[in-house]
């Protein structure tokens, strides 16, 4: 569980988020949604300490993030697994150096036993025979399923995810929000994901918060997200933003 209580950030007197308080739940998928520019990744990065918060506090289940010292929250963020927009791979190593790169810095695991785990979270994304290739070598979902994988092998409690659709055909999303949704429940992670993918949000959002223009206008889930746009102009604006959206609704 990761609790925020009323955190605000001004960058140069300019006010970026206002006085947002939310619970993201433990063992479930906490979607983060908004317009480019809403707000969603600086809150996200406010979250794992990247920013500083100009107000406000982040509890990692009882621990208070904003009040602990850079050495301590190097052991925090050990317990952090991120999957980063572009999937962040290193082009120069293979599949399997990628993965291993966390454990390498962070444990003292033999050779055999990162083997062992780098096999491991390599199966559990659907991906075999591919430690010896480069990222170059793999596709775009292959690419998304390796960064995951490599977000995971430190068996972490906290899963942060950064439009981790982007750039992807709609089958493969659907393939990449379904393993994220199976590993959150699997490992009952608290998962974070920053998206403008309504499509996740309609398959994979059990928590939904709503960022618009720093502010947390709306707070719920996929069943009834839907309801909840009749009410407020800018969620509906959002919902409902291309004209498949509006053609299905006004059939409807």
């Amino acid at each position: 569980m990761i609790r925020v209580e009323n955190i605000s950030k001004s960058f140069n007197n300019e006010r970026v988020l206002e006085d947002i308080s939310v619970t993201f739940e433990e063992g479930k998928t906490n979607l983060i949604i908004g317009q480019s520019g809403s707000g969603k990744t600086v809150l996200i990065k406010c979250i794992i300490g990247l920013h500083e918060v100009s107000e406000g506090n982040v509890f990692f289940h009882d621990r208070n993030m904003t009040a602990m010292s850079v050495k301590e929250r190097q052991i925090l963020r050990r317990e952090m697994g991120n999957l980063f927009q572009g999937s962040a791979l290193f082009d120069s190593l293979t599949v399997e150096q990628n993965i291993k790169f966390p454990l390498d810095m962070f444990t003292n695991f033999t050779t055999g036993e990162k083997k062992k785990r780098v096999d491991f979270c390599l199966d559990r994304v659907h991906l075999q025979r591919v430690n010896d290739l480069y990222p170059a070598e793999l596709s775009g979902g292959m690419q998304k399923r390796a960064a995951i994988a490599r977000a995971i092998v430190q068996n972490p409690r906290y899963l942060f995810c950064d439009e981790p659709n982007s750039g992807l055909d709609p089958i493969t999303s659907i393939v990449i929000n379904d393993l994220i949704s199976d590993i959150t429940h699997e490992y009952n992670m608290t998962t974070v994901i920053n998206t403008h993918d309504m499509n996740s949000v309609m398959e994979i959002g059990e928590k939904v918060i709503f960022i618009y223009r720093g502010v947390k206008e709306w707070e719920g889930s996929k069943d009834n997200i839907l309801i909840a746009s009749d009410e407020n102009k800018n969620l509906n604006d959002f919902v409902f933003a291309s004209n498949m959206a509006k053609k299905l609704k006004e059939k409807s």
